[in-house]
């Protein structure tokens, strides 16, 4: 389950009103001219003074254990479709700081909305994993309860969810609830016209929805440069009047900082607010793509010299507050973790066929309903046959 979200105020002005009323400027929007970074590749605090306050050592000794599990998790979950038993997997191996980080930033009644590469952040959200996995194995359009875990269902068509966020958060907001809609987005999809209509309606209508943009450097095969002639991907959010910011997303602290404040710009009252990290994505796109075909091997190495799990490990031996028995308990419950995933998803599901034309529509169109009677003619003669 999401823990307690840090405490990290917004840089003064951090797009807010002045006393007179007036809205942000240009200036007050814009994105640092450097991703925030709080450490080193190699760990090592960097020597300037950040904006945001560094995240508490409770919250980063549980950012390490998720992120652990989490890269666990996404290794066998891209075994199972070797094996296969999943249809398909959209790795998130290399984000690992951006995912538990967005779920560790959210309080437990915030709500999500996922893309199709959020696997990780859902299980880490305290989803099953097993539920989680059901529509990449096929079973289902969501395998779990959005309602129960204020959890969108993971959206595969580039952007709609972001939409759907912008609306909820200003829902929630005329309701007064106080909660916060975090969506996730990648690259790619901030060419959509969805994204650029959800931050619209977010800042005109002051909804308390953050965007986190996965900037993992390509939209399957299409590199940043062909997506955007933008100095950044953060700078879309300043047409809009978004207040946007850049950030190093293989720094898992600076993540936890950033986002951080961005919910709390959210949640008191002050709009949306645009948050581009940018990572790398270092397994294929799914497990039919083949990422050689478009970038190189040096170019991966690189950015595994980056790896956001070995940054955080080593930055929390250097204050000591991880041993080697921590960290071998933490590789034990991953292990533990992976076992009981392979053991459940070993056994073949149990599927309803004609479930599939459930929650399609509120009221089943005329062909949703010609096409359920056409299925259950066809399984009541399967099942006639001696």
């Amino acid at each position: 389950m999401a823990g307690p979200r840090p405490k990290a105020p917004l840089p003064s002005p951090a797009g807010r009103s002045t006393a007179e009323g007036r809205p942000p400027s240009a200036e007050e929007l814009l994105p640092s001219a450097e991703p925030v970074r709080f450490l080193t590749d190699s760990g090592a605090v960097v020597r300037r003074r950040s904006a945001y306050r560094a995240p508490d050592e409770a919250l980063l000794r549980r950012a390490y254990r998720r992120m652990v599990v989490g890269r666990r998790f996404d290794a066998q979950a891209t075994a199972l479709t070797k094996q296969g038993r999943l249809a398909v997997y959209p790795s998130s191996h290399g984000q690992e700081a951006c995912q538990i980080g967005a779920v560790l930033a959210l309080n437990e009644d915030d709500w999500l909305f996922p893309t199709y590469r959020e696997s990780m952040a859902l299980v880490a959200r305290g989803i099953d994993p097993v539920e989680v996995l059901a529509l990449l194995r096929g079973n289902a359009h969501c395998g779990y309860d959005p309602e129960r875990h204020h959890t969108a269902p993971q959206c595969t068509p580039l952007a709609t969810q972001s939409v759907h966020a912008a609306g909820l958060a200003y829902a929630e907001r005329r309701k007064g609830t106080g909660r916060v809609a975090l969506a996730c987005v990648g690259d790619g999809a901030t060419s959509e016209g969805d994204f650029h209509e959800a931050l619209n309606f977010a800042a005109v209508f002051k909804a308390p929805v953050v965007f986190l943009v996965q900037n993992n450097q390509y939209a399957i095969s299409v590199p940043l440069d062909r997506q955007t002639a933008a100095p950044s991907l953060a700078h879309k959010g300043v047409g809009y009047g978004v207040r946007s910011e850049r950030v190093d997303g293989n720094d898992p602290v600076a993540v936890l900082a950033v986002l951080g404040a961005a919910v709390e710009h959210a949640r008191s009252g002050d709009g949306p607010f645009l948050v581009e990290a940018c990572t790398y994505r270092l397994e294929a796109h799914t497990n039919a793509d083949d990422p050689s075909r478009y970038r190189t091997e040096g170019e991966a190495a690189r950015w595994r010299r980056r790896d956001p799990v070995a940054r955080l490990e080593a930055h929390l031996r250097r204050r000591g507050l991880l041993t080697d028995e921590d960290v071998e308990a933490c590789a034990a419950e991953a292990e533990e973790f992976a076992s009981r995933l392979r053991e459940r998803m070993n056994a073949d599901p149990e599927l309803v066929p004609l479930g599939m034309f459930d929650h399609v529509y509120g009221t089943p169109t005329p062909q949703l309903d010609e096409q359920r009677a056409l299925l259950r003619t066809e399984l009541e003669a399967e099942e006639a046959l001696p």
